[in-house]
């Protein structure tokens, strides 16, 4: 199934740069109360991560589609 794209791409390069972070974050970096690796919330955070990463990679969010954004049609 083809979605038409409704993310410019300079928000898809952010979103995939945001995800790897957000991947690491969950896996390495979490300071604070939740320093020990392999913590619900890291893995939570990485897997929001990995969504990002979709979303960026596609071009298209569903929650964009949602509330109706597109691409304005050159």
């Amino acid at each position: 199934m083809f979605y038409r794209k409704n993310l410019p791409g300079w928000e898809r390069a952010m979103r995939t740069i945001g995800g790897v972070v957000m991947i690491a974050y969950g896996f390495f970096g979490m300071p604070g109360l939740l320093s020990m690796p392999g913590t619900t919330a890291g893995y939570l955070i990485a897997a929001t991560g990995a969504v990002a990463i979709a979303t960026g990679f596609f071009g298209f969010c569903p929650m964009c589609a949602m509330v109706g954004r597109r691409l304005p049609s050159s």
